[in-house]
């Protein structure tokens, strides 16, 4: 598979071509048209959407071939199961500790008092029933699955059903299993393991090129989402989203940031090794369209093709820190904006209940508000019809949701790298520049 390595030394090219330059430009581009020509901006939705369908049509076979590629070439079992019982314990306590992070600001912020008035019934503003779209109601009937549901969900119908349905869980699933089938047939499973391999690098070409237009994708995605929800939609919401961005900051600075810190290397280091595809992920709102180049550099630094195989796909359905940040606080908002009293022990198997319903919201755009939605059905009193106070911010919380998340997992492979002595803290220093400098 091609790395990231030639990218860093290549020779010098002009600023315009550089890609997060480009993305950077697209976005700001996007926002003018969408403020200033609010028509146009909403014609602009297709090229937001086409690009994001382009990127989930990739997801699942690059999915496939990394996991089965990482896990089949490890031959050592014992390793195997030793890095997936590593990566699963750092996922469940970073994963709560987002959780109960965004409880703590959402109590003291208090962002939703005041929504409605003290005794009043909720009633749904006038200026989301004119949205061009509308939130999940009761009529959808979303519901929180249980323990069996949930692992029940994860087995397909059928073979390609993984794929056509676009579930990563389901992916892995079948990756794994398949992983496990070519360790047990020894030398006669080695000509498929390379067969997967040729393929994912086929697949790997073909997503670069589809990368080569994320500005037009970032473009038409916030032309459209700000002339469709405007800058007054956001007003009445400042605060909660202020203490989104300032949770999700504060959460990878500190939390992120000491994780980093004690496994030898810099969090404002590392965030300058990716800063090319994270600015693609606030670009189109979604980690997914980043996902192939973030295992290529996390190869680059050092980690092995077996700890990203199992890391990072993995990471994207149980390490969703921005999401599990965002559940906490939109609940708890909606329970204050509606006027529903929630104890401290009703807020805790909130929390309870969100780390279950998380697990499986995959990068795409707008998987955090439906997963939401499930989540609020667990919750008595607050009614489902209040994330309309929601949907017209949800494309802006939903870039800070997928930043969130695509930082999270890049910290994770690392960390777990580092567990496993693949790199080491002065092979990170000198890899980790800042930043890539020719990264396209």
């Amino acid at each position: 598979m091609e790395t990231v390595t030639a990218e860093l030394s290549a020779p010098k090219i002009p600023w315009y071509r550089i890609l997060y330059i480009q993305v950077l430009l697209a976005v700001a581009l996007g926002v003018a048209v969408g403020a200033l020509w609010p028509e146009l901006g909403k014609a602009l939705k297709p090229l937001g959407d086409g690009f994001i369908k382009i990127v989930k049509m990739m997801i699942a076979p690059i999915i496939f071939c990394t996991v089965v590629h990482g896990i089949a070439s490890v031959g050592d079992l014992r390793k195997l199961g030793r890095v997936g019982i590593k990566a699963l314990i750092y996922f469940e306590i970073v994963s709560t500790l987002a959780l109960l992070i965004g409880l703590v600001v959402v109590n003291g912020l208090q962002p939703g008092k005041g929504v409605t008035a003290e005794g009043q019934q909720y009633q749904s503003p006038t200026p989301l029933a004119s949205a061009p779209s509308s939130p999940p109601t009761t009529n959808d009937k979303p519901k929180a699955l249980s323990k069996v549901d949930f692992v029940l969900n994860i087995i397909p119908s059928s073979f390609l059903g993984a794929f056509v349905s676009g579930e990563l869980l389901q992916v892995l699933f079948v990756a794994i299993l398949i992983s496990f089938a070519i360790v047990s047939l020894g030398e006669r499973g080695k000509p498929v393991l390379m067969l997967v391999d040729q393929l994912g690098s086929v697949l790997f070409a073909a997503m670069n090129l589809v990368v080569k237009f994320a500005p037009i994708g970032a473009f038409g995605a916030m032309g459209y989402a700000v002339a469709a929800h405007g800058v007054d939609t956001l007003a009445n919401l400042f605060w909660l989203m202020l203490g989104f961005y300032f949770t999700s900051a504060v959460f990878v600075i500190v939390v992120l940031g000491c994780i980093c810190l004690f496994c030898g290397f810099s969090i404002f280091r590392f965030l300058g090794y990716i800063q090319s595809e994270m600015l693609l992920v606030l670009g189109t709102s979604s980690s997914e369209t980043a996902l192939p180049r973030l295992i290529q550099k996390m190869e680059a630094l050092g980690c092995s093709k077996s700890t990203v195989g199992l890391v990072v796909p993995t990471g994207y359905s149980f390490n969703l820190d921005g999401t599990n940040i965002y559940m906490t606080m939109a609940a708890v908002f909606l329970a204050q904006a509606t006027n529903t009293s929630m104890t401290w022990t009703q807020q805790v198997s909130l929390l309870l209940v969100a780390m279950l319903t998380s697990k499986g919201a995959s990068g795409v755009t707008g998987a955090g508000f439906l997963t939401l939605a499930a989540t609020l059905q667990s919750v008595p009193g607050i009614p489902i019809e209040s994330l309309g106070l929601l949907f017209g911010i949800d494309r802006f919380m939903s870039e800070c949701r997928a930043l969130t998340n695509f930082i999270g997992n890049g910290v994770a492979t690392v960390v777990i790298s580092r567990w496993e002595n693949e790199v080491t803290p002065a092979q990170l220093q000198q890899r980790l520049v800042q930043p890539a400098k020719e990264d396209l």
